[in-house]
């Protein structure tokens, strides 16, 4: 189901350290770049998607997709990537009141990751919702109101760098999901996790695995 009021932000900004360096989504997983796995599973769920990365964004032509720099210095961290996409939406996309933001280095997020967070976040009252599996949460895999961009960047400005301890300001429910075959929010971090991740793909064949045209 494709939510016409959301965002998807991948993010990508970060540095790669115990990937060695460079950009993550880049790295192939099963012949592909991981990002093609990544926008395969959130594009259709979202009305647009972007790209929040550092750096010289021609390296992410061939996509066709908008990329969203850091509006603040020295990498502080996905919160910075989350008010970058909140911020383009309110200037490029302001019809949109929501954003989904998953990890570029995350590829195998579930087709239903959008609608479930909107749900859960619905039927609780509240602003925010995270993905859970296996009782671990995953802050970055959230959904963010664009209305809240103003707080965000002040708390970043303030040094807030948790995103757990912010969205505790305003309230955050959880959306659940199983760890069988695979954990879908697993995160190919180093490449030992990449090499671990090429194992897991098979166990994903059977499922209907939307993608884009490049």
């Amino acid at each position: 189901m494709m939510r016409r009021d959301t965002l998807g932000c991948i993010l990508a900004g970060g540095l790669a350290r115990r990937m060695g360096g460079g950009d993550k989504p880049l790295r192939m997983l099963g012949g592909r770049p991981m990002l093609d796995h990544a926008l395969g599973r959130l594009a259709p769920q979202v009305a647009a998607t972007v790209l929040n990365a550092n750096g010289n964004a021609a390296r992410f032509d061939a996509y066709g997709l908008p990329v969203v720099a850091d509006g603040l210095p020295d990498h502080p961290g996905p919160l910075a990537g989350i008010l970058a996409a909140l911020e383009w939406c309110v200037t490029h996309r302001p019809e949109l009141d929501w954003v989904v933001s998953t990890p570029g280095d995350a590829p195998f997020i579930p087709h239903d990751l959008v609608a479930r967070l909107h749900a859960v976040r619905a039927a609780a009252g509240v602003p925010l919702a995270c993905a859970r599996s296996d009782g671990q949460t995953h802050p970055p895999v959230g959904l963010w109101p664009v209305a809240l961009h103003m707080e965000l960047r002040a708390a970043l400005l303030a040094g807030e760098r948790r995103i757990d301890r912010w969205t505790a300001r305003y309230g955050c429910t959880h959306a659940d999901w199983p760890t069988t075959p695979i954990d879908p929010f697993f995160n190919a971090n180093a490449p030992e996790d990449l090499a671990e991740a090429e194992r897991l793909l098979p166990l994903l064949l059977s499922a209907d695995r939307p993608t884009i045209d490049r």
